[in-house]
């Protein structure tokens, strides 16, 4: 159990280390009607997921069941006691003895001697059942905190799409503005007036949908922190969302992001400690082809013979050794041991895989990584050259010597590189983070404050 211990508090070790956590009632249960707070960054969304997540809230339950199983199955390890009583009268009619009472009393107490080792293996399958238990809260921890982080970094860019397409709009506004006034003075003909207004009515459903996509990026963050509420008056709020999508360059090396994952990777450790179990469960299955052995007392109270007062009462005690042997149960012994070899086979087949997975899913992770690094990179050296093409189709418009058609290329050149580099930065930052789950590491939030 000290393991057990270690595992859980290294589970849930996260949720202590914020200052910052949601309101509790009483009974220890979240509180459902929280306040919208006036802002929202990452670290308060992880906090508060670590609180209210229903995956992670369930996966802390089954390990609440584990426990019980556990205790279930080390009952059989210490000394049972129980107790009997019974009292019947009769009809004087029917009494052949003239006696028309009979009660008894007694309390036995049984401990297992020996059980051809079924006890301990099957609490032994159990805890290691708990600790795999424990492993998943972990796992389901980390999977959580990175769909937090994925969602919380999709309001952020959605958020960012909104003022891409604003800029574009005003500037599209402004080139209105600008072409009007040079109708008014006949430099231009109208057709240049109608070119500047599709441009600008063009403009309006990207950023309709910017807005919407906004809205549904903070309802999937909501339903990932496990926010629910009935209080009418947060119904409608929005905290505002403090963070921005930076990009600083990060490179981990391939064979030590695979040792890591190897090492760390709760979902493997979890499938580890199910195959332990397993094996134990085999000989467990297997010791029923022994006798068992255990130690009997009991103390009795009866009543005596021609009395019916208690003070006439017999008492005395028992005490002996049981022993129970099936020498021959039609193979179903044996049945159980060949399930539970399979189940072992089948477990270490499952671990197998899921290291093989796991290879793939760590170097798929480093593959994407390096291109959303890369393409970050990129991003920064085209905005500017971008931002440079406008000014050069500004002035060269100005002077006449550039067409109305050239400056709206330029500045939807402009958007596009800007929603770009939104969107690499956005995959920069999703790709750091899937490779520091994908090796077992934990969410950047969470280990800052270990």
């Amino acid at each position: 159990m000290r393991l057990t211990g270690s595992l859980l508090a290294g589970a849930t070790l996260a949720t202590c280390a914020f200052a910052q956590i949601p309101p509790f009632q009483p009974d220890g249960q979240p509180d459902p009607d929280y306040a919208v707070p006036e802002e929202l960054n990452l670290a308060y969304a992880i906090s508060f997921a670590l609180d209210n997540n229903f995956a992670i809230r369930q996966a802390k339950e089954r390990i609440r069941q584990q426990e019980g199983i556990v205790l279930e199955v080390k009952a059989r390890e210490i000394p049972t006691v129980s107790s009997t009583a019974a009292y019947s009268r009769l009809d004087r009619e029917i009494s052949s003895s003239g006696d028309d009472r009979n009660w008894s009393l007694g309390i036995t107490a049984r401990q297992t001697l020996y059980s051809g080792g079924g006890v301990k293996a099957s609490v032994q399958s159990q805890q290691l059942a708990l600790e795999a238990a424990t492993l998943q809260l972990q796992a389901v921890i980390d999977s959580a905190l990175l769909e937090v982080r994925t969602r919380f970094y999709n309001v952020l860019v959605t958020r960012e799409r909104i003022k891409v397409q604003e800029q574009n709009t005003e500037l599209l506004q402004r080139q209105l503005l600008d072409v009007r006034n040079r109708y008014q003075a006949g430099t231009v003909s109208n057709f240049e007036v109608l070119r500047a207004e599709v441009a600008l009515a063009n403009a309006q459903p990207p950023l309709i949908t910017a807005r919407n996509n906004y809205r549904l990026a903070i309802e999937e963050l909501r339903q990932s922190l496990g926010f629910t509420t009935s209080d009418s008056a947060s119904v409608g709020r929005i905290p505002e969302f403090v963070g921005t999508l930076g990009f600083t360059p990060v490179s981990f090396e391939l064979g030590s992001a695979l040792s890591s994952a190897k090492a760390r990777r709760p979902d493997l450790q979890r499938l580890r400690r199910l195959e332990e179990s397993a094996d134990r469960t085999v000989t467990a299955r297997r010791s029923t082809l022994y006798p068992d052995l255990a130690l009997v007392g009991s103390y009795d109270w009866r009543k005596a013979p021609g009395s019916n007062s208690f003070n006439d009462a017999r008492d005395g005690w028992t005490v002996g050794l049981q022993s129970s042997w099936a020498i021959f149960d039609g193979r179903a012994t044996k049945g159980r041991v060949v399930q539970a070899r399979s189940q072992l086979e089948q477990a270490r087949l499952s671990t197998a895989e899921a290291e093989l997975a796991v290879s793939v899913e760590v170097r798929r992770a480093l593959s994407s990584l390096q291109e959303a690094t890369e393409l970050a990179a990129a991003s920064k050296r085209v905005i500017e050259q971008a931002e440079e093409a406008v000014r050069l189709a500004d002035a060269r418009f100005a002077a006449g010597t550039a067409t109305q058609l050239d400056v709206l290329q330029a500045r939807t050149d402009l958007t596009t590189s800007r929603l770009n580099q939104l969107e690499a930065y956005y995959r920069f930052n999703l790709a750091n983070a899937t490779v520091r789950r994908s090796i077992g590491l934990p969410d950047e939030e969470v280990d800052a404050r270990r």
